[in-house]
């Protein structure tokens, strides 16, 4: 059995609040990226930019996975980045995670309207090995990677 653990160590937890999904299936990188949009900010905000993000009303700066993807309107003025996406599947999860944060929180007596993400990662999970048959008697690897999201949010 594998042993579970945050990647961040913490000296005094009684002000943060953390959580974890795992195997979510969604890339790692898709994840990562939407990760480091929401980093820094406020919960509220970050709510408010993940719904946006579903709605397709503001997309996500893909800084290291952008091979030949498509430039946005407007996202150079407020990222600095003009290449960007819409993971849709990606940000319900993490709405989802921000969700579960949200009622750690409130469980340890935190101010809701006060927190902000101090960490947030998205680490590779398990991968489900799968083949397509192709023609000839051939086949080729599906694989289904899935990924861990880890949140951590402190009163401010």
């Amino acid at each position: 059995m594998p042993r579970w653990g945050y990647s961040v160590k913490l000296r005094d937890e009684s002000e943060v609040a953390k959580a974890v999904l795992r195997n979510v299936p969604v890339h790692p990188k898709v994840m990562a990226e939407v990760a480091g949009a929401i980093r820094g900010m406020t919960l509220g905000e970050a709510r408010r930019y993940l719904k946006a993000v579903v709605e397709k009303r503001e997309a996500v700066p893909f800084r290291r996975a952008h091979g030949k993807q498509a430039h946005r309107r407007g996202m150079a003025d407020k990222w600095g980045w003009p290449v960007g996406r819409y993971p849709v599947k990606a940000a319900r999860y993490m709405l989802k995670l921000l969700d579960n944060v949200e009622a750690n929180a409130a469980n340890k007596n935190l101010d809701i309207e006060r927190l902000k993400i101090i960490h947030v990662a998205a680490h590779k999970g398990i991968t489900l090995k799968r083949w397509m048959p192709r023609a000839w008697g051939r086949a080729t690897p599906r694989n289904r990677v899935h990924s861990h999201i880890e949140i951590v949010v402190r009163e401010v």
